[in-house]
C-alpha cells in the first residue's frame, strides 16, 4: 500500500540538524492518526523497522534505514480550557517547540518560557523530558495522546503512565513502539517565575530587570542559549550532546575532595548532579575536534559537525570523551540523542 505524504528512498540529512547522511527506504509524512492505523494494516507491518523523527534535534544518524522514517507533521494549537489553578494547552505532535512556547506567551499562558529556543517538536518535548534553567517537561505535563505502532491503538497517558526521567520517558525505552500525536500541558495560576539558575539571574539582571514577567525569562533563556549554542543552521548539531551524570553522595564527596572546584547539585532523592560539561573540559576535550566532528569551543557539552561527518565519525568522539572522563573521574557520561 503507498500512502499519500510517501517517499522512497528519501534523503534524511535535512532531516537531522547534525547534518548526517542516510536514506529512508520509506519516508511518510503523518498528518493524521488514520495513517497510522492504515500502516499498522499492512502485511509485513509487524517485521517493518520504524523510525519515529520530530525535528530530528536529538538524533545520531548512523546512515540508511532499511525500514519506514515517520515523520510527525502534526499541526494544531489550542486552548482546551481555564480552570482555577492552571491553563491546559493542547499542542499537535509536529508542532515547532520554540513557535509553541512563545505562542503560549502571546496569548498570556505563562509556564513554559524557561524551555525557549530548545529545539524540536512538541511531540518530541516528552520523549526526552526535555529540561533547562530549572524546568522539565514533567513539571508542566498534563497528558498526551500516542498510537501504539505495534497495533494502529490509540491511547492517553498521563504523568504516571509516561515514567519520565532524567532526559528519559517510557517513550524513550521503548524505541518505534509509539507514536504521540498530541500533548496537553499545565500551566500553573497563579504563575510563579523560576529563576533560580544563576545565568538566568544574571541575565536579567544585566537587563535591569528585578521583577521579571514571563516573557522577560523567555528573551532572557534566549539570549543565554545563543550565546553558548551553536544554531544548527549554521553547524549540524544536535544540541547537548551529555546528560548531566548523577551520583551517590558518598563518591561525590570523594571526587570534591580530588577536585574542590567542581560543580555539583544536590538532588532531592540525596544524590548529586554534576555538571558534564565541565569534566569533559578537564579532560581538554573543550573546542577539539577528532575528525570532522569537534567540541564545540564556546560550550563543552556539543558536538559539531565541522563538515561532511557520518554517524560513525560521531560516535568515534563520543566514545573518546566518555573513555577520558571516565578514566579521570571514574563516571561514566551518557549521551542524550538517540543513535539510529
Amino acid at each position: 500500500m503507498t500512502l499519500a505524504l510517501e517517499t522512497r528512498g528519501a534523503d534524511l540529512g535535512r532531516f537531522n540538524t547534525f547534518g548526517l547522511p542516510g536514506r529512508a527506504a520509506r519516508l511518510v509524512h503523518v498528518r493524521a492518526a488514520e495513517q497510522l492505523r492504515a500502516l499498522a494494516r499492512e502485511p509485513d507491518w509487524a517485521h517493518t523497522p520504524r523510525l519515529v523523527l520530530g525535528g530530528g534535534s536529538n538524533l545520531v544518524l548512523g546512515g540508511d534505514f532499511a525500514g519506514i522514517v515517520l515523520k510527525v507533521d502534526i499541526a494544531g494549537r489550542r486552548l482546551l480550557r481555564a480552570e482555577a489553578e492552571a491553563w491546559i494547552v493542547e499542542a499537535g505532535a509536529g508542532e515547532n517547540w520554540h513557535d509553541f512556547v512563545r505562542w503560549t506567551l502571546a496569548q498570556g499562558w505563562p509556564g513554559l518560557e524557561n524551555l525557549s529556543l530548545i529545539p524540536g517538536t512538541v511531540g518530541a518535548a516528552p520523549i526526552q523530558n526535555i529540561g533547562a534553567y530549572g524546568l522539565e517537561i514533567v513539571d508542566r505535563f498534563d497528558s498526551l495522546d500516542a498510537i501504539d505502532l505495534d497495533t494502529g491503538a490509540a491511547r492517553s497517558f498521563g504523568v504516571a503512565d509516561c515514567g519520565f526521567g532524567y532526559r528519559d520517558s517510557v517513550f524513550k525505552r521503548q524505541p518505534g513502539r509509539w507514536l504521540v500525536t498530541a500533548v496537553r500541558f499545565r500551566l500553573p495560576r497563579p504563575w510563579q517565575p523560576v529563576t533560580r539558575y544563576a545565568d538566568v539571574a544574571r541575565e536579567l539582571a544585566a537587563r535591569g530587570i528585578e521583577v521579571p514577567g514571563a516573557l522577560d525569562i523567555s528573551d532572557a533563556v534566549i539570549a543565554i542559549r545563543r550565546r553558548k549554542l551553536p544554531d544548527p543552521a549554521e553547524i549540524g548539531n544536535a544540541g547537548s550532546f551529555f546528560k548531566n551524570p548523577v551520583v551517590e553522595a558518598d563518591a561525590c564527596a570523594r571526587l570534591l575532595a580530588a577536585h574542590p572546584a567542581m560543580p555539583h547539585y544536590p538532588q532531592a532523592d540525596g544524590r548529586e548532579k554534576l555538571a558534564a560539561g565541565w569534566l569533559i573540559e578537564q579532560v581538554g576535550w573543550k573546542g577539539r575536534d577528532l575528525g570532522p566532528v569537534g567540541c564545540y569551543e564556546r560550550q563543552a557539552l556539543v558536538l559539531v559537525n565541522r563538515g561532511g561527518a557520518t554517524g560513525a565519525d560521531v560516535r568515534r568522539i563520543a566514545d573518546a570523551i566518555m573513555a577520558d572522563v571516565e578514566a579521570r573521574f571514574g563516571v561514566r557520561l551518557e549521551p542524550e540523542p538517540v543513535f539510529v
